[in-house]
């Protein structure tokens, strides 16, 4: 017996900008599900299903990014008003507001999935500002919909905070992302089992606002090739490029050629930006693949600490490694494969999608090479800087040396090195190995001796050297444990250290006063703690 949805929410005036409008095209533009009831099902026909969020206890707003309120028309005052969080929390919608949740599969951990579909993410509508900008607001954690299968719709808090800060942070990295407006406390518990072995407990619950241009992931043309419903998935191809991608010229076809090349180019970039700052996805399934080449779905991410190419946060990926450190580019390039299978009905030949996986290749290769180089101070590309690149990764590994420190403190390596110094009186406390100098002392010195006679030979001054590599190589990325200090900190009802960690990672390039905790080695307490080491999907 079917369930009908809930009692429209009330709606209330947009308090915005007066050229902010929405402007739905999604729900518009695209069929929806004929079936209006919250039952659990297969979705088919449709890419979209009308929800409505479902009302929280106490919604009140735990943090917000006043730059991601401005970019959609919000002033602070509004933000700081109990309409914001009601509208946040899921308890009322601004007027033009036209929720639903979007139907969309994909392969999960290798294997296909069949319809997975937005089980607690609710996009609440499209936002164009001042500018001509189109912004989609979507709540995570705001209940279910009909493609929740067994599971409640909501999130908790230590997800929600991690969310919400890594989204930020990784915006002000360089790194193509979506964004996140808000968190919002729900006021109601939650129940989960955070390492799957049997001890639920309640949790408090939040929800993130999250923003992007477009949340279309692979998996939303992934299910509609599954079944055989083509003429749909040349709908969504031809929406996807009228609306994300309208810089695109030429007829249908050559517009669908440009476009796909385009995809795997922005994913081949957003993919080498991971790489740059020493993050690794966790869970790079195809429904987590944005169409836009942005990072999405923030769940047990985690960052390089001690460097190491097979490491993945994921304790649900911990047998396989499938997303570890080290393949995350062979998996973009596999899940753009399975995106081209997607997609082959609706070209008239293999060729472009061909090109474009050529293409992604290409430009990863590129770009990779460039950043590298980058990395390391290096003005040339040629074999004696890629010697060193492969020298230095073997190193790093065998002594433990922490990822981000270890390339801001080679930027800050003298233009002089004394005849008798060792290593860690030259990068400083890096590395977590106990007898680093007893048994890599040697071998570093000698790379880094090599290193510093290549990158003086180009003539650059220290000094610009130092910013280049500082540009390249940031001090403060939101490490686990400092999301986990956060998080015990805001389940206990104090959410400062969010908006000390918010403004913090606005400038993650650049050495701020104060804050030398946030730029430390992972301590040792942090080593095998929960939600510190090792993440499950669990939120």
């Amino acid at each position: 017996m079917s369930t009908d949805i809930a009692t429209s929410l009330p709606a209330l005036g947009f308090p915005a900008a007066p050229d902010t409008v929405f402007d739905n095209r999604f729900v518009r533009e695209l069929p929806a599900d004929p079936d209006t009831s919250m039952r659990r099902r297969q979705v088919l026909g449709a890419c979209y299903s009308a929800v409505q969020p479902t009302p929280v206890s106490a919604p009140v707003l735990l943090s917000h990014s006043p730059e991601v309120a401005a970019m959609i028309g919000l002033t602070k005052q509004q933000v700081n008003t109990p309409e914001f969080a009601k509208v946040f929390g899921g308890n009322a919608l601004y007027r033009g507001m036209q929720p639903y949740a979007a139907c969309y599969g994909g392969h999960q951990f290798g294997h296909w999935a069949g319809q997975l579909g937005d089980g607690r993410a609710i996009t609440l509508g499209e936002v164009v500002n001042a500018q001509g900008e189109r912004w989609e607001l979507q709540l995570k954690g705001a209940g279910p919909t009909p493609y929740s299968r067994t599971a409640d719709g909501r999130a908790v808090l230590r997800s929600s905070v991690r969310e919400f800060l890594c989204s930020e942070a990784m915006f002000h990295l360089g790194v193509p992302t979506t964004r996140a407006l808000s968190l919002v406390g729900t006021g109601d518990d939650v129940v989960r089992d955070m390492l799957y072995d049997g001890n639920a407990q309640p949790e408090p619950g939040a929800i993130v606002c999250r923003v992007a241009p477009s949340f279309i992931r692979f998996g939303n043309f992934e299910i509609l090739a599954a079944r055989d419903e083509r003429a749909l998935l040349e709908q969504l191809v031809d929406f996807t490029i009228s609306r994300d991608y309208a810089h695109l010229a030429g007829d249908s076809n050559a517009r669908r050629s440009a476009w796909f090349t385009e995809v795997c180019e922005r994913s081949a970039r957003m993919v080498v930006e991971w790489m740059r700052v020493g993050f690794v996805h966790g869970v790079m399934n195809t429904d987590n693949m944005s169409i836009l080449g942005l990072t999405i779905d923030y769940g047990p991410y985690g960052w390089l600490e001690d460097f190491d190419p097979n490491w993945t946060p994921n304790t649900t990926d911990a047998a396989g490694r499938r997303y570890r450190y080290g393949q995350q580019p062979a998996i973009v390039q596999w899940n753009l494969v399975r995106l081209a299978e997607a997609l082959r009905p609706v070209f008239q030949s293999p060729e472009p999608l061909e090109a474009g996986l050529d293409a992604f290749l290409r430009t990863y290769d590129s770009a990779y090479e460039q950043m590298m180089s980058a990395k390391f101070g290096f003005t040339a590309h040629g074999e004696p800087e890629q010697q060193l690149i492969r020298e230095a990764f073997a190193l790093m590994h065998d002594a433990q040396a922490d990822f981000t420190l270890f390339f801001r403190a080679l930027g800050e390596v003298p233009p002089v090195i004394n005849h008798d110094a060792v290593i860690t009186d030259v990068l400083g406390d890096v590395f977590y190995h106990e007898n680093v100098l007893t048994q890599h002392n040697d071998r570093f010195m000698h790379w880094l001796r090599r290193w510093h006679a290549l990158t003086s030979a180009s003539g650059e001054s220290f000094t610009d050297r130092r910013a280049r590599m500082h540009a390249a190589n940031p001090l403060y990325v939101l490490r686990n444990w400092i999301a986990q200090e956060a998080i015990d900190l805001a389940t206990n009802g104090d959410t400062s250290r969010i908006d000390l960690l918010l403004q913090l990672l606005r400038d993650p390039y650049r050495e701020q006063a104060g804050m030398e905790r946030f730029a430390a080695k992972r301590p040792e307490w942090a080593r095998h703690k929960v939600g510190c080491s090792m993440l499950s999907c669990s939120s």
